[in-house]
């Protein structure tokens, strides 16, 4: 299942060259993961915060194709894998099309950590909700 939202390049968001600077697109994935963890993982960061559970990325790789400028009218996009190896991890494969171009693409991996410390783990609600995704290829 591949998750979107639509996103419009912030003026602010323009470098001196008149592109998106490089650091905001990882903030425009942010903000479609964090809602594609919501709402289709069930995962509400501020609610589980409370209840002790961090979801934490511990890592990412990001390959950027063509810039984005300023007013451009884009997609982020986002899907969830299993970790093939059965780890408790969720691998996150990202892109940010314009025009149905791919503008930068990334993985983002992440899991889930006690407050107080600890290892790391996947809540059983995750969990539940993973078995229909894919796993990881290699």
């Amino acid at each position: 299942m591949e998750y979107s939202r639509a996103y419009t390049v912030k003026d602010e968001h323009i470098d001196i060259q008149g592109i998106m600077d490089g650091l905001y697109y990882p903030f425009y994935m942010e903000w479609c993961r964090h809602a594609f963890i919501k709402e289709v993982l069930g995962f509400d960061f501020e609610e589980q915060a409370r209840k002790g559970i961090y979801m934490v990325l511990s890592g990412y790789s990001l390959d950027f194709v063509r810039p984005l400028k300023k007013g451009d009218e884009f997609t982020a996009t986002c899907s969830v894998h299993k970790d093939r190896n059965g780890l408790p991890k969720l691998h996150f494969k990202q892109s940010i099309l314009l025009n149905k171009k791919i503008m930068a693409k990334g993985v983002f991996t992440g899991t889930c950590i006690p407050a107080t410390g600890g290892r790391p783990y996947l809540p059983d609600t995750v969990i539940t909700r993973l078995s229909d995704f894919p796993e990881m290829a290699g």
